[in-house]
């Protein structure tokens, strides 16, 4: 079966990127199932529900979050209620909302997505992603070999570190977080497709996604400032992967990093 995941939707620009170039991707590859992180899509910071039901109208199946998960006035309402929508699993039960499920693809295949928040340079103290990890993956095989992980983490090793912890348990650990994409997509040893971090769909012209004056001035004088979406050099940024999914192994992953206005 055909995976698409589209990393963090950054403001208006990523949205724009998303309504144009999703539906085109699931239709060109025959997509089976799609997940996007919308972290950062209502202006750079959480996300609306508004926006929620514009991504699954895109053919978005599942939308994953990070950090800035509560960072919308409306938004803790949209996650707790939401059927289609995931927090981390590794906050605490009591703020409601879930960060594991099963779903149906396309094909009629049970898909189950994990999501999860590292802990090295992150802000949030969580609860351990590795042991909350394994703990939601034995469940979720019960009910599907086809399980995927959006591990939003800022240090490269803690999302290597878990993808070969995670390698042979699942069908894909993809990356979040940091903006920029890696090229190290690989097929683990154990069957697991792999990269570090999938990048941005939004203005790349930009400093990970925010105007680029305001983010310098903020690095030379250290004095806060309000961070805004640029608006240039639009892209999508993702994977795709190929699973079996009557093994749940991945054949197949491959960066996607294309153009808005190519698109």
């Amino acid at each position: 079966m055909k995976i698409l995941f589209v990393g963090d939707v950054y403001g208006k620009p990523g949205r724009r990127a998303a309504a144009h170039l999703i539906p085109q991707l699931i239709a060109q590859h025959a997509i089976d199932f799609c997940v996007v992180n919308g972290e950062n899509s209502a202006g750079g910071f959480g996300i609306t529900a508004k926006i929620g039901q514009k991504f699954h109208a895109y053919g978005t199946d599942v939308i994953t979050m990070g950090d800035h998960v509560w960072d919308q006035k409306d938004s803790v309402d949209y996650i707790q209620t939401g059927d289609r929508i995931l927090r981390a699993a590794n906050f605490p039960k009591e703020v409601g909302g879930v960060g594991a499920a099963v779903f149906s693809a396309r094909n009629g295949v049970s898909v189950a997505v994990l999501s999860l928040l590292g802990r090295t340079y992150m802000k949030m103290a969580l609860d351990c992603p590795f042991r909350i990890g394994q703990c939601a993956v034995e469940q979720l095989q019960k009910k599907t070999p086809v399980i995927l992980v959006d591990f939003h983490a800022e240090a490269t090793s803690e999302k290597i570190a878990f993808g070969h912890y995670m390698d042979g348990k699942v069908s894909a650990v993809l990356g979040t977080h940091t903006h920029v994409q890696t090229a190290d997509n690989v097929i683990l040893p154990g069957g697991t497709a792999y990269m570090t971090d999938v990048g941005m769909t939004g203005p790349h012209d930009s400093v990970i996604g925010a105007k680029k004056d305001p983010a310098i001035r903020r690095f030379i004088n250290q004095m806060p400032v309000r961070f805004e979406p640029a608006t240039n050099d639009i892209k999508l940024c993702g994977a795709l992967i190929d699973v079996d999914e009557s093994s749940g192994r991945a054949r197949h992953i491959e960066r996607l990093r294309l153009n808005l206005e190519e698109g």
